[in-house]
């Protein structure tokens, strides 16, 4: 969907303030509700006083804050984008060391926060939306935005090392949104659901989507498979938006056995595909519901593709979306035939994102509108992409390639695995063999785990070693932290 030309976030912010000033945009589940009248107006606020402090376009400011401060966040998000500044947005749950990096690697001129949140400041002034607010009368003076010009930094979440700084301009931020009522999204919803982290791209596309779909946007301060739960059933929520950690969760806790889950017409997953198992297990635990997922990344958004779980392409992502393109790029640089593994690119619709301050990996990464996705796919005659792997994660055992996904896929196929993940480990003689830490949900010996696995995988690829352990090692997001895994599956593990 293509988005009205010229229109930026704070201007639609305004139009929807002044068509349905009473009406809810964002509803945190025991906290309060914002409505988009409230939402604008103090936005104006914060804005206002940060003008009168002396921020200059461009200036960056970072916005610390606690998942149960969604309200005041969003208020600050846009206040800085209607102050012609750029949003950092972090979560307070962080480690202080990831937050200090993200603040001194873009070097914030200001910091703001939630109430009793005490962040690390690296020479900027610091200050609660509240005492933004409480600065003086708004008058109502909001900088000319260029559509080009940088609206926000988000830090990529770092699993395999230190977070990244990705920049997205406001063209890109507002692409697909449209002031016509006719053409907002998810209209089939009163309310839709998500519990993603603030300042992760997720989280992100969430409040944008609060701007310019239909429904309030409804969160929670933390996410428990039996708090999502009781949301979708009290607030009968017609759309519903995961990573698919929580969709592992969800189904782990059996809540479709105690909730009725059957408002829920649209299921998204996002930030990474959707094992074949459990999207077949959402689709039995969400009878109404269309599954979909969507592939993307911080450095590609908005591209994207978009695919309805299908029983006859299990494995599939999909195609690209609302404009964007794609393309599997084989090691000579040239586009992969049918059926022939290589890179993945995605190409977006508009206003390419960027590393913010890192030309070489930017030029690394990021060419003539095109994302390197750092993964390793196929597409099958039909156009719809297959991931492999991520390219950093493929295991180069003997003669051979192993996909990670694929080992995982055939672990979550067990009725007694609850959560799988598979690293690639050192071996004298083959380089790499594949390694397996499993959650079980039930008892199961690994001798038992090793017989159903040889029935559908290769012998290169089955798990050298099989661990069982309580919990996967992850980050905010819920993706797991493959160097914390490599240290428990390494031979000289205990």
């Amino acid at each position: 969907m293509k988005g009205d030309a010229g229109l930026l976030v704070p201007d639609l912010l305004a139009r929807r303030a002044q068509e349905q000033p009473e009406s809810p945009a964002l509803v945190v589940a025991e906290v309060g509700t914002l409505t988009f009248g409230a939402w604008d107006r103090r936005s104006g606020a914060v804005a206002n006083a940060l003008i009168e402090r002396g921020l200059a376009d461009g200036q960056r400011v970072g916005l610390v804050f606690d998942e149960r401060d969604w309200i005041d966040l969003a208020v600050a998000w846009c206040g800085v984008m209607r102050a012609g500044c750029v949003a950092v947005p972090l979560s307070a749950r962080l480690a202080p060391a990831e937050v200090r990096h993200a603040l001194t690697d873009c070097s914030v001129s200001a910091v703001l926060h939630g109430p009793g949140i005490d962040p690390p400041d690296g020479g900027a002034w610091r200050a609660t939306v509240t005492e933004l607010e409480s600065e003086g009368p708004v008058n109502r003076r909001d900088v000319a935005l260029a559509p080009k010009a940088l609206a926000q930094i988000i830090y990529t979440s770092g699993t395999t090392g230190k977070a990244k700084g990705v920049g997205a301009t406001h063209a890109n931020l507002a692409h697909g949104l449209s002031a016509d009522p006719k053409r907002r999204s998810l209209l089939h919803s009163r309310h839709f659901l998500h519990a993603f982290p603030i300042g992760s791209n997720a989280g992100q596309t969430m409040l944008v989507n609060s701007l310019g779909a239909r429904p309030a946007a409804l969160t929670m301060p933390r996410f428990t498979p039996a708090r999502f739960a009781r949301l979708i059933e009290s607030y009968r929520v017609g759309t519903v938006f995961v990573v698919p950690a929580m969709a592992i969760e969800l189904l782990n806790a059996g809540v479709h056995e105690r909730h009725d889950l059957s408002s829920v017409r649209l299921l998204g997953s996002t930030a990474a595909s959707l094992p074949p198992a459990v999207a077949a297990g959402m689709a039995k635990a969400f009878p109404k519901a269309t599954i979909v997922n969507y592939y993307t990344s911080t450095e590609a958004a908005p591209a994207q593709t978009v695919m309805i779980v299908d029983p006859t392409r299990p494995a599939s992502v999909g195609r690209p979306h609302s404009g964007g393109d794609l393309k599997i790029v084989g090691p000579d640089g040239r586009p992969a035939k049918t059926g022939e593994q290589g890179e993945v690119w995605l190409r977006s619709p508009v206003g390419t994102r960027s590393y913010y301050r890192d030309r070489g990996l930017s030029e690394t990464v990021f060419r003539d509108g095109w994302v390197r996705m750092g993964d390793v796919g196929y597409l099958d005659a039909d156009g719809y992409l297959y991931l492999v792997d991520r390219e950093s994660d493929v295991i180069k055992s003997g003669a051979h390639k192993v996909s990670t996904l694929q080992v995982e896929a055939a672990l979550y196929e067990h009725p007694s695995v609850a959560e799988a993940a598979v690293v690639g480990v050192p071996h004298p003689v083959l380089g790499r063999v594949t390694a397996a830490a499993v959650v079980t949900r039930s008892p199961v010996s690994l001798a038992d785990l090793r017989t159903f696995l040889m029935d559908r995988l290769a012998r290169h690829e089955l798990p050298s070693r099989l661990l069982f352990v309580s919990e996967l090692p992850k980050n905010h997001l819920g993706k797991v932290v493959k160097s914390r895994l490599l240290d428990m599956l390494r031979p000289d593990a205990t």
